[in-house]
């Protein structure tokens, strides 16, 4: 065996391998490291793109929350304004309620009081009629005195 021959048929079939390795075997490594480097970088955008998000939908929620509390501060005094407007509409209406009867009281007791003289004055008459007949019994024109009895009657 020569050294020579051999280092040589070495060198040849060396040489075949990276030629077959770098035809065959290479190309679907170099394409399958080529593919995994553009997931790890799609992988890391997205998560780039997800804690964005992330931070965008925190800030959301924080304005979110802040208006919703600004609006149910808004309604707490809508409502507290409303409640005293209708504290006062039924103060006004309890007080027009409370006239409205007062004046109907006073009516009442005024034509009560008419009442009152009405028939105080009928009683008078009634009296006054009765005294003039007991007078006028002793006396012989009973009509004359009737319509004087009438006249008076009238004017009291």
């Amino acid at each position: 065996m020569n050294i020579n021959a051999t280092l040589l048929g070495q060198t040849i079939m060396f040489i075949l391998f990276v030629w077959f390795c770098m035809k065959f075997v290479w190309p679907p490594i170099m394409q399958a490291l080529s593919e995994r480097k553009k997931q790890i970088a799609d992988g890391l955008a997205a998560g780039e793109r997800g804690k964005r998000e992330l931070e965008l939908a925190s800030k959301n929620a924080a304005e979110n929350l802040r208006e919703a509390k600004q609006k149910a501060a808004e309604i707490i005094t809508q409502a507290e304004k409303r409640s005293s407007q209708v504290v006062e509409e039924a103060k006004g209406i309890a007080k027009e309620e409370g006239n409205r009867i007062v004046a109907s009281a006073k009516v009442e007791v005024e034509q009560e009081v008419f009442r009152a003289r009405e028939m105080l004055r009928q009683h008078v008459a009634d009296l006054a009629v009765a005294g003039a007949a007991k007078i006028l019994h002793r006396e012989i024109d009973a009509k004359a005195h009737a319509d004087l009895l009438t006249t008076i009657k009238a004017e009291l």
